[in-house]
């Protein structure tokens, strides 16, 4: 039921409001950069993904257009009724994780979704059994070490509570990965997010979206992270089997 909202737009696609546009607008041009990153990463520019969380579908029908062949995992009925009619992307629900045959993806990607799931360790040992041996994992989470998290404190927006469970540091992240048998090969900073969550906190500061305040201390929090990638407010974490 906490998903269950207007307001979020991983799950309804919608495009009312100054702030939802700017997010549709910079979504076009990142779901090139995720896709070129995978095509990289991978060594291939087709094969087959998986993308759990797939809310709409956007990042799935990117990855579609770019010759891979995609599977989606979405708990939210309503977001795959979009993800179909939309983007014409059959998602299945969560059950279907555990249904797959191991060493079926060169890559699968978790854009957001960590930091939501329940039985997080469970999660991690199925995943990596479904990738392939030269298969790459992709894990993007928010970072509470940002100075964004530091500006807003109790109402910053990436906290999300109560749909996220968990909270990753980088160093945290790297000891979970290690836990279970793989390791971090790389990280890549998501400069836009410090943008969009200084929006969001902004509004759920004051009640109201401050665009001034929220530009400079998204730039604010990206200057600090220049020197030390660790520091951004989201990271993408690319991993491989040990």
């Amino acid at each position: 039921k906490y998903y269950q909202s207007p307001d979020y737009i991983s799950h309804t696609n919608i495009n009312k409001g100054l702030v939802n546009k700017v997010y549709q607008q910079v979504r076009q041009y990142t779901l090139k950069q995720k896709a070129k990153l995978i095509d990289q990463s991978t060594n291939q520019s087709k094969g087959l993904i998986l993308d759990v969380g797939c809310g709409v579908g956007a990042f799935l029908k990117a990855m579609k257009e770019e010759g891979w062949k995609v599977s989606g995992i979405e708990p939210d009925s309503n977001a795959r009724n979009i993800a179909r009619n939309t983007f014409g992307i059959s998602a299945t629900d969560t059950n279907a994780l555990y249904e797959f045959s191991p060493g079926s993806f060169d890559a699968i990607t978790l854009w957001h979704v960590l930091e939501h799931v329940h039985h997080l360790h469970q999660y991690i040992d199925t995943l990596k059994n479904l990738l392939k041996a030269n298969g790459k994992l992709f894990i993007a989470v928010p970072n509470y070490t940002a100075l964004d998290a530091s500006i807003y404190r109790l109402a910053w927006a990436a906290y999300d509570v109560p749909r996220h469970l968990y909270h990753f540091t980088p160093k945290a992240m790297a000891a979970l990965m290690e836990q279970h048998g793989l390791k971090i090969i790389a990280k890549k900073p998501m400069w836009f997010d410090s943008f969009y969550i200084s929006l969001l906190s902004s509004k759920y500061r004051k009640g109201h979206t401050s665009w001034p305040s929220a530009i400079v201390n998204g730039i604010r929090s990206n200057l600090n992270a220049l020197s030390d990638k660790d520091l951004c407010s989201s990271i993408i974490y690319i991993i491989d089997k040990k």
